[in-house]
This record gives structure tokens, sequence and C-alpha cells, in this order.
């Protein structure tokens, strides 16, 4: 191989190629971020619900229409039957209603599309942090104030470990709050 090429490929070329591979990586990182953590996601819903009215204006408890979140891992989604106990008597005649009675006359489940996940390799209990006294608002937002849910923290080992290691500053309400668990197998069981 010529000695000018070999030159010109390993003083140039190679830095030139790698700088552009290095910054692509970079910016390709922190543009998809907000995609990555999910934060931003507020997907349209099967039947448009308000929060802001049920959570907010009603104050109806999370633990209502969210149930098993005190109990087991997860916080169950609703059920029709749920949303029912009261649609059966109130508002009957609004579209949203006229919906999710088709969905229970039909008994077919509401398809609700997720907006909070923890990772699948990732082991999360609910009912542990709930029956510690912290609140849904920690980690999910405020609901209450939200006419459309969608994710406003991100629900990453870093999020989860700062509050871990930090939770006076992340649960100031809470008097008696001791340190989470930070070893791997916490969470990666």
């Amino acid at each position: 191989m010529n000695k000018y090429l070999l030159d010109h490929t390993l003083k140039i070329r190679v830095p030139i190629i790698l700088f552009v591979i290095l910054v692509t990586f970079i910016v390709t990182f922190y543009a998809s971020r907000a995609e990555r953590d999910g934060i931003g996601y507020t997907p349209d819903q099967p039947i448009q619900f308000s929060h802001q009215l049920h959570a907010g204006q009603m104050e109806i408890d999370c633990q209502y229409c969210h149930t098993g979140v005190a109990k087991g891992r997860q916080a169950l989604v609703p059920s029709v039957n749920i949303c029912m106990n009261c649609h059966t008597i109130a508002r009957k005649d609004k579209p949203e209603i006229i919906k999710l009675t088709k969905y229970y006359e039909d008994g077919t489940p509401i398809p609700w599309k997720r907006i909070h996940q923890v990772p699948e390799y990732a082991y999360f209990n609910h009912s542990v942090h709930i029956n510690r006294g912290v609140e849904c608002v920690s980690c999910h937002g405020d609901i209450a104030r939200m006419e459309k849910v969608g994710q406003v923290k991100g629900f990453t080992m870093t999020a989860c470990l700062d509050c871990h290691r930090n939770p006076h500053e992340n649960l100031p309400y809470l008097e008696k709050v001791n340190k989470g668990p930070e070893n791997c197998f916490a969470c990666h069981r």
C-alpha cells in the first residue's frame, strides 16, 4: 500500500470516521432518552377517561379502581365492572359511558394501553411501597391534575436507586423512612 495513502488514512480518515460514529451515538442516545425512559408517553385510551375529574374533583382514592395495590406486586388496571359500580347510574347518556356500557354488556375487557411499566427484567412490588406510606404521586406524578394520563417520571434503575439512597429528599412527607435496598438482587431476581 502506498505510504502516503496509509498515512492519510490513519491520520485523517480514521479519526474523522471515529468522530462521526461517536457524535452520532451521543446525539442518538440523548435525543431518544425520553422515548427510552417513557417520559411524555400519553396514549389515547379506548375510553376517554378524566383522572382530573375522578381522582381530582371527586377525590376517589387510587386504590378504589387500581385494586390489589396494597396486597400484591402489581396495581391492576380497572376492569369494566369497577367503572360500572357508578356508571350504571351516573351519566349514562354520555358517549364515553355508552362505549363503557357496551364493553360491560358484551363481557369484553377494556383494552387499556399501559402507560407506567417497570422493565420486565426488574422486580417491583407495589404493596411494599404502598404499605410503607409511599404515595402514588411520588412515582406516577400528580395524576389528580391530569385530564389525560401520561408518564412524567422515568422508571429507570437510576430513578429507583436515587429514591432508595435519598428517601428523605424524595419522600419528604414520610417522617420515618429507611433507605431502600441497593443490592442487585433486590430488583434483579
